[in-house]
């Protein structure tokens, strides 16, 4: 057992990992310190002139720092989310008064629920009708032996790609169901076929609701308002300390004979502030939370007439994992992660806007209300190496007001491509090189296409045009790194085999059964960590349904499968 803890990152999964330290190891949170570049973590949110100040864009200034900016969101199941669930449960609401956020999420969610209405658009058809999802007998033979594979037969795919998982049947990822799969957990044709067997199992229930989404949940306002804020405002109030502006860049491990003990002894960092080079030293009574990467880091921001630059960085909780395992040999590959981009980036916009008329053309084109959406825009012509059609791309239009601070009569919402080096139907030029007037107008022209009448909303272009405060496209060159392909052994797991006061956390690590790339499994791993270190019983972790072992939810789905 230790008595104190450093957290590296101050991202979801090390919050959670400081609240069940405080809750169920009774300790102190003035034994807690974060170290960190800021606050947001994946689950973010801002008024863009915030965010133009934080670290990685310092060095690629904004002209338009007006309006609010969201590099991404992640939509909320509660079967499956058991330990964000939790986790919310044990906080206060920062807007809501008297609720903890988990009730102030169910409250917001049970008054707004989820049903999607326009899913899937295309150009001639305009609403598909997503309910057929277009599988082919090999399509689902192929997607049943995912759903069948037993736990213990996971690391058959290790390395294997979903292209190649499916090599002898291209047809499949020109089905409805992919085009609805790929766009709603943001899955590649490069991505682990691995990762996909298990979002079969933990999702398996979405087969029969996919079209309209109303498995997902929503909080009130955006992520970090909504979860990450609650989150601080509690940590702070219990003494936690929160050291911004700093990037960790190494660790010093005790000498010891067998090569294998991993105890951290000291972290350098660089104050990024200043410049300055720094040291903090790390007794015995002291655990080190570590989250070894991040989809945030090294994005950058552009605005309504500028691109976003890339920014070539690694990374720097990559940096630091691969610094780790200069010194082991048993905590993963960071490389298969965060050495090709190809692989991983995105390119996101979020929209500010003064008025309401985009909002208002957009519900009238898809017949849905705000809070309801995630619209994805099937192509007009092959843009696949396999020539076939793809979504090119997708816009959630979240319920208003999306922030707190925002006025009235203004509207966000917030769009992305997940193949950013495709070029724009309306636009040409690749994703990656539009500013965000373009990446309007590209969306503009993606309406204009299934845009049902009687006028066409290319006819309004100007007055929407008119009507932004600011467009801010988002380069995220690592968003998709935690879907790379890869295998079992190439992420560490949670306490390497070993390790005296070293955890890893977040998305990165291995934990069984686990899908990536949702707050549940960033929550998961700070509870385990926190477990392990305060000696808490991990009998009293939170417990995992598993939906996939369930007849009724297996019989629904295949009969999905098969209609």
């Amino acid at each position: 057992m230790k008595k104190k803890a450093i957290m590296i990152g101050a991202g979801l999964a090390n919050m959670a990992a400081a609240v069940y330290l405080i809750q169920e190891g009774k300790w102190s949170g003035s034994n807690i310190t974060f170290y960190a570049l800021d606050k947001h973590g994946s689950n973010d949110g801002s008024a863009a002139n915030e965010a133009s100040e934080e670290y990685w864009n310092q060095n690629h200034p904004m002209e338009n720092t007006k309006g609010f900016i969201a590099r991404g969101g992640r939509m909320l199941n509660y079967r499956t989310y058991v330990d964000l669930m939790d986790l919310l449960s044990r906080i206060p609401s920062v807007t809501e008064s008297g609720m903890s956020a988990e009730e102030d999420t169910r409250d917001f969610d049970s008054k707004h629920r989820t049903y999607d209405k326009a899913r899937l658009l295309e150009g001639g058809i305009g609403i598909v009708d997503g309910h057929k999802l277009g599988l082919n007998n090999m399509d689902r033979i192929l997607l049943s032996r995912l759903v069948m594979m037993p736990d213990n037969q996971e690391e058959k795919l290790d390395n294997v790609t979903i292209a190649e998982y499916f090599k002898d049947d291209p047809h499949m990822f020109q089905t409805n169901f992919w085009y609805m799969w790929e766009t709603t957990f943001a899955f590649r044709v490069q991505s682990s076929a691995q990762e996909l067997r298990r979002y079969m199992h933990q999702m398996i229930y979405e087969f029969t609701q996919i079209e309209h989404l109303v498995g997902v949940n929503r909080t009130r306002y955006n992520q970090y308002e909504s979860i990450m804020l609650p989150l601080i405002k509690y940590l702070q109030k219990q003494g936690c300390k929160f050291v911004m502006n700093r990037r960790v860049t190494d660790f010093e491990f005790k000498d010891t004979p067998m090569q294998d003990e991993i105890t951290v002894t000291a972290l350098k960092m660089e104050n990024t502030e200043i410049g300055k080079e720094e040291k903090v030293e790390v007794d015995n009574q002291t655990a080190v939370f570590f989250t070894n990467g991040s989809i945030t880091d090294s994005a950058t921001l552009g605005d309504f007439n500028t691109p976003a630059p890339e920014n070539m960085d690694y990374g720097a909780a990559s940096s630091l994992w691969k610094k780790a395992c200069e010194h082991f040999y048993n905590l993963g590959s960071p490389d298969k992660f965060f050495n090709d981009r190809n692989d991983s980036e995105w390119v996101s916009f979020t929209l500010t806007t003064k008025d309401h008329t985009l909002l208002n053309e957009i519900t009238r084109i898809t017949t849905q209300v705000p809070g309801n959406a995630l619209n994805s825009f099937i192509s007009t012509s092959p843009i696949t190496p396999l020539g076939q059609k793809d979504v090119n791309m997708s816009i959630v239009v979240h319920h208003q007001p999306h922030f707190t601070t925002q006025k009235h009569n203004e509207t966000v919402i917030w769009g992305y491509f997940l193949y950013p080096r495709r070029k724009g139907e309306f636009i040409d030029k690749q994703y990656i090189k539009m500013t965000g007037k373009e990446m309007l107008q590209e969306l503009i022209g993606q309406l204009s296409k299934v845009d049902p009448g009687p006028h066409n909303i290319k006819d309004l272009e100007d007055k929407i045009l008119a009507s932004v405060i600011n467009c801010i496209p988002c380069y995220m060159p690592y968003a998709s790194a935690l879907f790379n392909n890869r295998a079992k052994s190439d992420r560490p797991e949670i306490i390497p085999k070993h390790s005296t006061n070293l955890a890893f956390t977040g998305e990165f690590v291995e934990q069984p059964y686990q899908m990536i790339f949702t707050e549940e499994s960033a929550v998961r791993s700070g509870e385990v960590a926190a477990f392990h270190f305060a000696g808490v019983p991990m009998s009293k972790l939170v417990s995992t349904p598993r939906y996939d072992k369930d007849p009724k939810t297996l019989m629904k789905a295949t009969k999905r499968m098969f209609s």
